[in-house]
């Protein structure tokens, strides 16, 4: 299971820099990340996400959707 991680935590330090090649990444691509992160650790459940992020509806459930796309590819690919 992930864990979310402080800014200070080594892993969180190597996920920003590896996002960029190690140029850091932007703030936007981190957050984005975080909540698809959120979605495959919990489970796509919009409405999760919706409470934890204060995301729309819309937007929740894309990120559900997401998330639920990427573990079924993650589930074929252990096949």
């Amino acid at each position: 299971m992930l864990e979310r991680g402080e800014p200070g935590d080594v892993l969180v330090q190597h996920r920003v820099l590896t996002l960029r090649g190690g140029q850091g990444a932007p703030l936007e691509r981190l957050r984005v990340d975080r909540q698809l992160e959120e979605a495959m650790a919990k489970g796509p459940d919009p409405l999760h996400l919706a409470e934890v992020f204060g995301l729309d509806e819309k937007t929740a459930i894309r990120y559900a959707d997401l998330a639920r796309a990427l573990l079924g590819e993650a589930a074929e690919q252990e096949r």
